[in-house]
């Protein structure tokens, strides 16, 4: 690999892997839903002014309510909750997590789309719920309902993620395909629209005052848009243009190592053994859902896909 791929794979993990550290830092304060728009609409605003800087023309080719709606299942429902979970899972716990979206992709097209479930994928979708058990078991939150929902809410995140890949496939790429960068901004678009009513509403009903928010938790929100959604997608594009999807993918085992360290560093979360099981176990796991023998898919096919 070319150490300047390299260096925005491993960029690209630690801001993917810190996402969750910021979503622990902004959710519990101002809410899941206020720091899952403001990261959907901060995501948008970025990816906006890069298509207006790149002064690429703004055609969807009648694909944009498709895009938006992958916007809905990829972005909206996924961020938000991502953000329910934060208040509860330390951010190790997240990133770890995030990375059995591949199990999900797994699981969902055999059971939905008629793609073909090997021995060899199976076996690292066990492995990988076996990893979730051992994480959930012996982490140093303990078994309880708390921690229970705070998973529950990830995986319904990463089985969106797997859903996404798919449709995406279906909605743009079968229908002569769509530029990922155009793809990536609609979808944000969609997210904020179907986030709004709900935002507004809980404005109404729980105001926030802005006064009591500290500076460093509108700084962790304002990265968690611009950096770790608008900058970490641009990085994303350019991987799957240099290195092709297959080996862009293989950020999925680095983001959960940065998500675990960041945590650690930045809020000393605890990290045991069953960090090292449980992420030894769903990583193992990718290792057997991604294998080489797996068709590839098209750059096009990527463009909303399927990791943090």
């Amino acid at each position: 690999m070319p150490i300047a791929s390299l260096v925005r794979l491993l960029v690209l993990a630690a801001l993917w892997g810190g996402s969750f550290l910021l979503l622990r830092i902004t959710a519990p304060v101002l809410g899941a839903l206020p720091t899952a728009f403001g990261r959907v609409l901060l995501g948008a605003a970025g990816l906006l002014a890069l298509v207006l800087v790149m002064r690429m023309r703004i055609a969807f080719q009648g694909k944009l309510p498709a895009t938006m709606m992958l916007g809905v299942i990829n972005s909206g429902i996924p961020f938000l909750m991502y953000a329910l979970a934060a208040r509860v899972l330390p951010a190790g716990y997240s990133a770890i997590l995030n990375a059995t979206t591949p199990l999900m992709g797994v699981l969902i097209g055999a059971l939905a789309f008629g793609e073909q479930a090997t021995l060899r994928k199976l076996a690292g979708v066990l492995a990988g719920l076996v990893g979730v058990g051992v994480l959930m078991g012996g982490g140093p939150l303990g078994m309880n309902a708390a921690t229970a929902l705070g998973v529950g809410f990830c995986l319904v995140a990463t089985g969106c993620y797997g859903l996404a890949g798919f449709l995406t496939q279906r909605w743009i790429a079968r229908r002569g395909g769509l530029d990922s960068r155009l793809v990536a901004f609609g979808s944000q678009v969609g997210a904020v629209l179907v986030l709004l009513p709900f935002i507004l509403i809980e404005a109404i009903r729980h105001p926030i005052d802005l006064r009591t928010i500290d500076a460093p938790v509108w700084l962790a929100w304002l990265m968690l848009g611009l950096l770790c959604t608008s900058w970490a997608y641009v990085l994303y594009f350019r991987l799957i243009a240099d290195l092709g999807p297959l080996k862009a993918l293989t950020v999925t085992f680095l983001i959960p190592l940065f998500g675990v360290f960041w945590g650690w560093l930045v809020l000393g979360e605890p990290v045991g053994l069953a960090h090292v099981l449980g992420g030894g176990l769903i990583a193992l796991a990718l290792r057997l859902v991604m294998s080489p023998s797996a068709p590839t898919r098209k750059a096009g096919d990527q463009s909303i896909s399927t990791l943090r």
